[in-house]
């Protein structure tokens, strides 16, 4: 949880930025929408200069809250996990698809956990001026004020809307990023580039997972985003999609399979350092508590 949060708050200007990027032309066919961001670089050009520096961090309590209880038991469920055995083959080594299900299951387990939070930061982070709104704009004031009044009108179920995509996301970002990042480590740290212990080592590791989660779970990342932020009617049901299948089905409809894609390069620039930061210091964290053969 601690190297996440620590992770989370450099990277959460770049969150702001990817969320805004995944609503934008919502539903709507190439070129039949205003295009308020072009890219990262200028998004973030456009988002200080319209609401001030500062609004690049919007969300960004519920986004450490969320760090804390999604990576707490995810990082720590996947360790426990990997200390019992059960991810090595016959001779002693890491099983490949073994750690990608490990890392599902740990990231299953923290993304249903924390599915509250993380509804309230993408809201948040979503939240700006009407000459640069993109998606549905909730207006909340605070995360107490936004969890009150969701479980004042729907209830603890209202509080787990978009559940199922969030925990889907999870699942896959998880499964290939603790995967991979524990089976490359392995193997850098075999091959003796780097001395004994070096953070480089990790640090080298957690990049490549970057660019294979970002490839993998930038659709989910999508649907998820968009499950979250939709408007609801009365009753607490989607008014634009009744689930993660319908909203894939209608994104790709409206927007063509490049729909599911929006964002991709705001989710490297932000899964990439965070892969590293909260990676990097789970891994410094874990070889002091359990020491450095571990």
């Amino acid at each position: 949880a601690l190297a996440a949060c620590g992770a989370g708050f450099f990277s959460n200007p770049i969150e702001v930025v990817k969320t805004r990027l995944q609503l934008q032309g919502e539903l709507k066919a190439r070129g039949h929408y205003q295009r308020h961001y072009r890219n990262p670089i200028q998004a973030f050009y456009a988002i200080a200069k319209q609401d001030g520096i500062l609004s690049l961090q919007k969300g960004l309590g519920p986004a450490l809250i969320y760090q804390c209880i999604m990576n707490g038991i995810r990082l720590g469920s996947y360790q426990v996990i990997l200390n019992s055995g059960i991810t090595k083959d016959k001779d002693g080594n890491q099983n490949g698809m073994k750690c990608v299900l490990a890392g599902c299951f740990a990231g299953m387990c923290g993304a249903f956990a924390g599915s509250p939070i993380y509804m309230v930061k993408t809201h948040m982070q979503t939240q700006a001026s009407s000459s640069i709104a993109v998606g549905y704009q909730h207006n909340h004031t605070s995360s107490y004020q936004a969890l009150r009044d969701i479980h004042l009108k729907f209830g603890i179920r209202g509080l787990w809307r978009g559940a199922t995509g969030t925990v889907t996301r999870a699942m896959v970002g998880s499964g290939v990023q603790l995967s991979t990042f524990t089976v490359i480590r392995t193997k850098i740290a075999n091959l003796d580039i780097f001395s004994n212990g070096s953070v480089l080592v990790p640090i080298s590791a957690s990049f490549v997972s970057g660019i294979l989660i970002s490839l993998c779970m930038t659709p989910f990342d999508v649907i998820s985003t968009r499950l979250f932020n939709q408007d609801v009617d009365s009753s607490g049901r989607g008014k634009y999609y009744s689930g993660p299948l319908d909203c894939f089905v209608k994104t790709i409809r409206k927007e063509g399979v490049i729909g599911l894609y929006k964002g991709l390069a705001a989710s490297y620039l932000r899964l990439g350092p965070h892969t590293a930061l909260s990676l990097v210091f789970w891994d410094r964290l874990r070889r002091l508590y359990y020491g450095k053969e571990n």
